[in-house]
């Protein structure tokens, strides 16, 4: 394999069939809420990246015990998935954790979030859960370029995110990095420096997504607008390949695109194809004799 992936991972550890049961926890966001700003990041839709959870059920025990009926699988990771799932009182994060966690076949804990919104309280609570759970925390940095972060309202400076990574490794919790390639204003360069960046902290995981444009968010008003212009797949393969080859072999890659629900998407079409993406990375690293980590330390 080209590089490390998250079933590689799961294969290797729990030596059995391992799904995600991806929870929205009831959450919002703090550049939705008015503490840092307003209308979320512009390419985030009204369900903060859950379009494609089960909105049927209402509290997250149900979510939980539906998923558990319903899906294929000896193990599970109890993944709270849409907006800001730390963005709340530490008994209150507690409450929602512990609901999540219903069934013995439940053997890990993914949170996604912001590095605003990790402290010491929120990391303590986190590691409490380590004895009995393989526990890792999900950030969305998408780039480390402070002006691109200003333009997709992301609402807090990059330096935040060294200040979260720093707490979550003095508490042990794995952290996973989410990278967003295609970027209002960015090219290769900007990936390069956001590498470059990430390198800097002992991050467990990374997540690369392809940019998509989806209905009703503020990218899609700028794409219709000419403001915004896609990446084409070709970009998109060579960003993702340059990721791949610069970040530490040891980090596991938990994903190299992102998919947005069909009927949802704007832009641009090849996104619809997640199969054919990976399938095109894939063989640009091996045709290329390139693999994890063949480059890291000289970005």
């Amino acid at each position: 394999m080209v590089y490390r992936n998250f079933s590689g991972y799961l294969r290797e550890k729990y030596r059995k069939t391992v799904k995600k049961i991806c929870i929205d926890g009831g959450f919002t966001c703090p550049n939705r809420d008015g503490t840092c700003g307003y209308g979320g990041c512009i390419f985030c839709g009204e369900r903060g990246a859950g379009e494609h959870i089960d909105a049927s059920c209402a509290s997250i025990s149900e979510q939980v015990e539906k998923a558990l009926a319903n899906t294929k699988a000896d193990a599970f990771i109890a993944y709270f998935q849409n907006f800001t799932n730390t963005y709340a009182p530490v008994d209150v994060l507690r409450k929602k954790y512990d609901a999540a966690l219903v069934d013995d076949r439940i053997v890990a804990l993914a949170v996604g979030t912001r590095p605003d919104c990790i402290t010491e309280d929120v990391a303590k609570l986190l590691s409490s859960y380590a004895e009995k759970y393989d526990v890792w925390v999900e950030l969305g940095l998408q780039t480390s370029d402070d002006d691109t972060a200003k333009i997709i309202n992301r609402g807090y400076p990059s330096a935040t995110f060294a200040k979260a990574a720093e707490i979550l490794r003095k508490y042990g919790i794995k952290t996973v990095v989410h990278l967003i390639i295609g970027l209002p204003g960015e090219d290769l360069g900007h990936v390069a420096k956001t590498v470059r960046f990430i390198n800097r902290f002992d991050l467990w995981g990374v997540k690369i997504h392809c940019i998509y444009v989806m209905k009703g968010t503020k990218l899609e008003k700028m794409y219709l607008d000419g403001k915004y212009v896609p990446p084409t797949l070709d970009e998109y393969v060579e960003a993702a390949a340059y990721v791949l080859c610069h970040i530490s072999p040891d980090m596991i890659v938990h994903r190299v695109t992102g998919d947005c629900p069909r009927d949802l998407l704007v832009a641009p079409d090849w996104n619809r194809d997640k199969n054919n993406i990976i399938n095109r990375i894939n063989r640009r690293m091996a045709e290329s004799g390139w693999s994890q980590g063949c480059l890291f330390g000289r970005e």
